[in-house]
């Protein structure tokens, strides 16, 4: 489940056809509110029986290890030893891959899906192509130009809009961390996908806040969580799924047993702890290559255990074999 988009993305989703206007406060919990890390890989990490595609997942992303399940074992092997050597680059290029820059190639192979969509938009908002997004530019490329004190004046619902332009404004200002009202590609990433980056933490909240406080208290009760979730017709008894969502507020969202919650339950709530999982996979494959117990990992290590860490025609077929033998 993963955090919902800006609200300026929902509202280039409407002028690109969609009918209604996007809402502030759209959306129940299980679908958008709440951002879980995803998974490395849906696999089964089997390395035991010799299956090894979690691994591979992991360490390349999942469409590019199906672009190695393609390869010969040499062509695999060769690629791989172009990525150790990006790895170390990218690290301290000592000729040794450290825990620290396993574990950074991993958990940028993974947020392979994020930079993806950020190029897709990078040119709908560099109108002028010089590299970087100003805020003028976003906006008018979202909102349509307006002069000042006109904005919004031929659309219906008008304060609903001003009130999103705000809001989008105000992520933008927090992610533009050094305040040049241009943003980076980096920047900008952290604008769309706020879930991401720490330093967004707080404004994530703010948002969540917003859209459940409808009584403006500065704190989210029992009946506008549910009301977030669900919205009862004239006469219609509550769902028992509904009082499961009410038990779940008092036992685990409602921390100090106050009967609402405040910023930093909503925190807890939205942006819950999560493992680190490229740490996690760092580890593993870094036990299980390190063959002289050193604590890194030098290229001849990793390209002696290649089959853990990338797929090719050979190693398909073996789990195959595997599976086909784990069937009689």
């Amino acid at each position: 489940m993963m955090w919902r988009p800006s609200l300026l993305l929902l509202l280039l989703l409407l002028r690109r056809g969609a009918q209604g206007k996007p809402s502030p406060d759209a959306g129940p919990h299980g679908q958008g509110r709440v951002h879980h890390a995803a998974p490395l890989s849906e696999a089964t990490h089997d390395d035991a029986h010799g299956n090894f595609q979690y691994d591979h997942e992991a360490f390349l992303g999942r469409e590019v290890a199906k672009e190695f399940d393609q390869l010969t074992p040499e062509e695999s092997q060769a690629r791989l030893g172009r990525i150790v050597d990006r790895m170390d680059r990218a690290g301290d290029g000592d000729g040794w891959v450290s825990l620290a820059e396993l574990r950074a190639w991993i958990a940028h192979t993974q947020q392979r899906h994020i930079r993806d969509s950020v190029s897709a938009a990078w040119n709908t908002y560099d109108t002028d192509r010089d590299g970087r997004v100003g805020w003028e530019e976003l906006r008018n490329a979202t909102y349509g130009h307006y002069e000042p004190g006109e904005e919004f004046h031929d659309v219906e619902d008008a304060e609903t809009y001003k009130k999103m332009l705000t809001r989008d404004e105000r992520r933008f200002r927090v992610a533009d961390q050094d305040g040049d009202s241009m943003a980076t590609r980096e920047e900008l990433t952290a604008f769309l996908h706020p879930e991401e980056f720490p330093h967004m933490r707080d404004i994530v909240i703010a948002e969540t806040l917003e859209d459940l406080d409808k009584n403006k208290d500065g704190y989210v009760q029992v009946d506008e969580y549910i009301a977030d979730l669900y919205s009862a017709e004239p006469g219609e008894e509550e769902p028992a799924w509904v009082q499961t969502e009410r038990e779940q507020f008092r036992d685990f969202r409602d921390l100090n047993k106050d009967g609402q919650l405040d910023g930093s339950e909503v925190g807890h709530w939205v942006l819950p702890p999560a493992q680190d999982q490229p740490l996690v996979e760092a580890n593993h494959l870094l036990h299980e290559s390190d063959t002289d117990k050193d604590g890194r990992l030098s290229k001849a290590e990793i390209l002696g255990n290649w089959n853990m860490f990338v797929g090719s025609q050979a190693t398909n077929y073996g789990e195959d074999l595997i599976r086909h033998h784990d069937e009689l």
